[in-house]
């Protein structure tokens, strides 16, 4: 706790969660009533099939799957049973034999072969069979070469015991290896939790793994189950999506030594990307996660399943570490592998999120704009409307400052129209190439969003052609003696007729 609070601050607080609390700070909320879940903590799935009709008859196609799968009480009556009713039957069978050829009431003197021998009744047919099949030869009863069909049931015996025990012993043989009980080993954290991680929110769970054998190429997989409606009307129920937590990147795959902590990151493609805290007290989900891996020591596939209902999902915390390192090796300490601690987290989503940081962004500028007919108003008029808020909110100078500023303007000093700008753009050549330094800071920063650029290379050769036909009305208002020196008087002269060559040459390359 210390050691947290020196490393984090004092601000954070180790929660203990358990399955009865949330884990926040807060009053107790109303206890919401328990969900049916479609996947328990143990992994079990709670899903029952009814009314198969005729399909029953499936289920005896596969007979071995079906025992297997059977719980153990019922594998264990089903080989008791079998190994007695196979018994109990064929003792029957030389029962018979005796009975039919009179060794049963018949004394056995000297010159007398009986089928079997020391057979008089059931019960010493059935020891008969049992010494027979189990191989124990105790020689007291035995079969005599004066009964061919005792031979032929001595043979049909032992074929029937043998399939008789390759599919009992084989079944309770698989029963036994199946991995089921080493899944058990395989830890899952009680809740999940939301919180940033590398500037991102992300849904956060943790793995373990308690045997020290590890779990050959482990991957893990999650599965949100949500009912949703589609736009057809068509209502599905458990609508199963993947959560991507690491597939494109290989993060999927476990180096399963240590407990790890699985991160979904919350993005645009996630079903999270609308999840806020606020709304996670109306939603119902819940998240599957399944685990697979080879099992080291007997190389067979297992499987960990558990889920994570919304009410298991703590907004705002995060996972104590478990592991430090001693002399010499690491070691984990699974007393806080389910804790987790609270940490400054923003309740909102991350659509929210992002709507918010546009908002107040200088980039969103032009979404002024946006609310013209159909969405459809051309960067253009997004400039004309910038330009008439900016001059709605400046207040109008001395018409002497007017004069003097130039920019823009006639030859009778007033400002040329918007329209007749807009169409000297598009059939005038640019006479120099400006930069983006040049333009207003507002045209600089609406150049920044995408769709504005063309428009912008408009206004380029809107600013090249007023500074030209400026340039031409100061020319032509000088007096004659200075238009004579400007080498012609026209736009492009230069009064470079009486400079030095050397700064003629400096002259040449300027306005080239």
């Amino acid at each position: 706790m210390s050691a947290l609070r020196k490393k984090f601050g004092d601000d954070y607080q180790v929660v203990t969660t358990s399955s009865s609390g949330s884990g926040f700070n807060q009053p107790a909320p109303e206890k919401k009533k328990k969900r049916q879940r479609f996947v328990d903590k143990n992994g079990r799935c709670n899903v029952q099939h009814g009314n198969l009709g005729g399909e029953t008859s499936r289920y005896l196609s596969d007979l071995f799957t079906t025992l297997v799968d059977l719980k153990w009480r019922w594998n264990l009556f089903i080989f008791i049973l079998t190994y007695t009713v196979a018994w109990l039957f064929m003792a029957f069978l030389w029962w018979i034999i005796a009975y039919i050829r009179g060794d049963l009431h018949r004394t056995h003197g000297d010159n007398y072969t009986p089928c079997v021998a020391n057979v008089y009744n059931f019960p010493s047919a059935f020891l008969f069979f049992i010494e027979t099949e189990a191989t124990i030869g105790y020689g007291y009863r035995y079969i005599t070469d004066k009964c061919p069909e005792g031979i032929i049931l001595f043979l049909f015996q032992s074929i029937l015991g043998s399939i008789v025990d390759a599919f009992l012993i084989g079944c309770m043989f698989i029963k036994m290896s199946q991995p089921k009980k080493r899944a058990e080993t395989l830890m899952f954290s009680e809740h999940a939790a939301i919180s940033m991680r590398d500037g991102k929110l992300t849904l956060m769970f943790r793995v373990g793994n308690l045997r020290n054998s590890h779990m050959v190429s482990a991957q893990i997989r999650c599965k949100l189950l949500k009912s949703r409606q589609t736009p057809e009307g068509e209502f599905l129920p458990l609508d199963q999506l993947e959560l991507d937590v690491g597939f494109s990147t290989g993060a999927d795959q476990l180096f399963l030594v240590s407990p790890l902590t699985i991160c979904h990151v919350i993005d645009t493609k996630s079903p999270f990307y609308e999840l806020s805290q606020r709304s996670m007290q109306t939603e119902q989900f819940e998240i599957v996660v399944i685990l697979e891996g080879i099992v080291e020591t007997t190389g067979m596939t297992c499987q960990a399943r558990t889920s994570y209902t919304e009410d298991e999902v703590l907004w705002g915390h995060r996972f104590f570490p478990v592991i430090s390192l001693e002399e010499g090796f690491f070691k984990v300490d699974y007393s806080q592998f389910h804790a987790t601690f609270e940490v400054n987290t923003p309740p909102y989503s991350v659509k929210e999120q992002e709507e918010n940081l546009l908002m107040s962004s200088p980039l969103m500028a032009p979404s002024l704009c946006n609310s013209g007919e159909g969405g459809k108003n051309s960067s253009m008029d997004c400039l004309e409307t910038l330009e008439d808020k900016e001059n709605t909110a400046i207040p109008k100078l001395p018409s002497k400052l007017q004069k003097m500023q130039g920019g823009g303007c006639g030859r009778d000093g007033l400002p040329m129209p918007r329209k007749l700008l807009r169409m000297s753009s598009t059939t005038s050549e640019m006479i120099y190439p400006g930069s983006m330094a040049d333009l207003p800071m507002k045209l600089q920063r609406i150049s920044s969003v995408p769709g504005v650029s063309d428009d912008l290379k408009q206004v380029n050769k809107m600013v090249s052609k007023i500074s030209s036909d400026a340039i031409s009305q100061s020319v032509a208002d000088l007096p004659p003696k200075l238009q004579r020196m400007q080498g012609g008087g026209g736009v492009g002269g230069r009064m470079d007729g009486h400079l030095p060559p050397k700064l003629r040459k400096m002259n040449s390359d300027r306005f080239t």
